[in-house]
């Protein structure tokens, strides 16, 4: 994975090419890839924001709060339902595509757990001493 650049080098490579310098020569003046300085140079005039944007984070757990109601009425009806039948459900009845991860996660950010109790008979066996 490729270094992060400092903001102050981003700021002195937006200076250079308001100035008058190229993208190019701006990049091979301070060592960065001609295409990084284009990058830059393109989202300032766009948006006229010098920051650097967010890395990481969560984008795609958005998609299944959409159906948050849905699945919290499905485990509300019935307390055993499976992970995967709850993802079958949402494709059958919502046309929602998922995995069973990411109908976990959507549990586990609210503090659920699927803990089955075993249903073992009981011990008949008395104790022989």
């Amino acid at each position: 994975m490729s270094k992060t650049l400092s903001d102050e080098l981003r700021e002195r490579v937006l200076d250079a090419v308001a100035a008058g310098a190229s993208c190019r020569a701006a990049a091979a003046r301070f060592g960065i890839a001609p295409s990084t300085a284009v990058r830059w140079v393109k989202r300032f005039r766009e948006t006229g924001d010098r920051r650097a944007l967010p890395q990481g984070g969560d984008y795609r757990s958005q998609a299944i709060e959409a159906h948050a109601d849905f699945i919290l009425e499905l485990v509300a009806a019935r307390k055993d339902i499976t992970l995967a039948e709850i993802v079958e459900r949402l494709m059958t009845e919502r046309a929602f595509a998922c995995a069973q991860s990411t109908v976990w996660r959507f549990f586990s950010r609210r503090g659920f757990t699927f803990k089955k109790r075993q249903r073992m008979p009981a011990n008949n066996s008395a104790r022989m001493s």
